[in-house]
């Protein structure tokens, strides 16, 4: 459940009262509330903390009118502020979001819904307007790009187009909650980094933190993931700005279905094709897919990659990703001359990539001595029970309280000492203020942007072998073009044959991307960049440019 904290400022005791109840009777946000009863004590408030939204009476007993809003506009510092009016005060209302505010509420008509409601979405236009592009992982993915460009004397012109996304689109879109007369608006996204080598290919996401520049800077990835796959695709990515576990599996479809119809004009098997990805899964495709279907009158199961194999979706697709990145460890151990059988490794995630990373890694004889998720880690110098863990998953959603293990926080996990390193959960988890402490021979990145730019430097100097996320999570992107490449030709594969294209195909990229480093002597990331942007660089130059 998402939560946010909210400043109210209302003179009226009664009046706070109702808000503060209204708002404890919502149960898609959790709402923290702090109230003060004049301007000045508002301002104080702000000038020792950030709340995310606040709620304004004009009307207060140090100040009044459209002063009262400037006043505390000046002092938010772009938080959203939300005004609240009486009936007699509507110009004055109007004028105050002509100024800046966010909305505005009358009193004596407001109901918890629409209280929580407006709080929502003006968070939500807040960041939309504020943090697009600003954001840290588009930073991230520019600055390795300019990195590999730079090395490579990469053309000046293409370096320009290839910073940012060729196409982008970004929509707002309704859907209804359970509770029929509370339709809910939300922030969404589909992003066309590279349309040069094919149809674009990229996962649609459901997190509360999506937005243009992280949708953006995973669809830049994902050119160089499937440029360095050799697969005939461009990058693309796609989300909504939402937490799914706020949602019911109604809402969840409802959601999905409208999703799709926003995009409908941009996807197709031709043109781009979704898959799943971190708050989404094989379901969700499913719903995607007859949504996309239904438009056009006949069944179209090439429109997505990840769905059902009782739709066409292909054997080995769900852990794919987890799969490939341990062929690729595989390849790594032995240029590093460490054996497998009886190395120990902990995993930051469990969720898909995360748990199938573990339990394959344990099937090669691998120890698994910490695991983690956003609730908890779990720490067993002796070794974990992967499957174990997975039944406690399947019991409880989550690892806290799992009693065979020791608590550690995620942070404490990425410093256990341990052979094996593999963060499989969220971005920017190794950074210049935690690299130094970490005590592992290897990083294997089944996550998109873990390691930032400076850690990357710091463990090059220490001799710690990285395998890049271009590199170890290509695994769910490949079996989704066999999935795809099946869906065309209406043929299926077996399991034995896809997981052996699979490691063949990454056993390729692996060794291409050693050659180049140790020839150049290159880090493993940077090697592995310029070898998808060169392929992509020679076919936009094969092109040419129109007209």
């Amino acid at each position: 459940m998402s939560e946010i904290l909210v400043l109210v400022v209302e003179d009226n005791p009664l009046q706070a009262k109702l808000i503060e109840e209204l708002l404890s009777e919502t149960g898609d946000t959790k709402f923290t509330i702090y109230c003060v009863d004049c301007l000045e004590a508002g301002l104080n408030y702000l000038s020792q903390n950030r709340p995310d939204a606040i709620l304004l009476d004009l009307t207060l007993p140090d100040s009044e009118g459209l002063q009262t809003f400037l006043r505390m506009h000046n002092a938010a510092d772009n938080i959203p502020v939300v005004v609240l009016t009486g009936n007699d005060d509507l110009s004055l209302a109007a004028k105050a979001v002509e100024a800046g505010a966010q909305d505005y509420l009358v009193k004596g008509k407001i109901d918890g819904h629409r209280l929580a409601r407006s709080l929502r979405l003006a968070v939500k236009r807040t960041h939309a307007e504020q943090q697009e592009w600003n954001s840290p992982m588009l930073h991230l993915a520019q600055q390795q790009f300019l990195k590999a460009a730079q090395i490579m004397s990469l053309d000046e012109n293409l370096r320009e187009r290839l910073l940012f996304p060729q196409r982008t689109l970004v929509v707002t879109l309704p859907f209804r909650r359970d509770r029929y007369s509370h339709v809910e608006t939300v922030f969404g996204y589909r992003v066309q980094h590279l349309l040069t080598m094919g149809p674009t290919k990229g996962g649609i996401r459901y997190h509360e933190d999506v937005g243009l520049g992280e949708v953006s800077a995973l669809a830049m990835w994902m050119s160089w993931k499937c440029a360095l796959m050799r697969l005939p695709f461009g990058g693309a990515k796609g989300g909504v700005r939402i937490d799914p576990t706020d949602l019911t599996g109604h809402e969840l479809q409802r959601l999905t279905r409208r999703y799709t119809m926003e995009i409908i004009e941009m996807i197709g098997p031709e043109k781009d094709i979704p898959a799943p990805d971190m708050g989404t899964n094989e379901q969700v495709m499913a719903w995607l897919m007859d949504t996309y279907s239904q438009q056009l009158g006949y069944s179209v199961p090439t429109i997505v990659t990840g769905k059902p194999v009782a739709l066409g979706g292909s054997l080995g697709r769900r852990e794919a990703t987890g799969r490939g990145l341990v062929y690729v460890i595989e390849e790594a151990a032995k240029v590093m001359g460490l054996s497998m059988q009886g190395a120990t490794a902990v995993v930051q995630g469990f969720g898909n990539v995360g748990s199938n990373t573990a339990r394959l890694l344990e099937e090669l004889g691998t120890k698994v001595i910490g695991v983690s998720d956003v609730t908890t880690g779990l720490y067993n110098p002796k070794g974990l029970s992967v499957a174990d863990l997975l039944q406690y998953v399947e019991n409880n959603r989550v690892l806290k309280g799992y009693p065979h293990a020791e608590e550690v926080t995620n942070q404490e996990l990425l410093e256990l000492k341990c052979d094996i390193l593999a963060p499989c959960a969220m971005q920017n988890q190794i950074t210049a203020g935690n690299v130094e402490k970490l005590q592992c021979k290897m990083v294997a990145e089944g996550a998109n942007g873990p390691t930032t730019l400076e850690a990357d430097e710091i463990l090059k100097e220490r001799g710690i072998f990285v395998v890049p996320d271009v590199l170890g999570n290509a695994g769910g992107v490949t079996v989704s073009y066999f999935e795809w490449v099946q869906g065309t030709q209406n043929y299926m594969w077996t399991l034995d044959e896809i997981n052996s294209r699979l490691k063949k195909i990454l056993v390729d990229a692996f060794q291409r991307t050693r050659g180049r480093s140790e020839k150049q002597n290159l880090d493993f990331r940077t090697a592995a960049l310029i070898e998808g942007i060169e392929r992509v660089a020679e076919a936009k130059l094969r092109r040419g440019l129109f007209p």
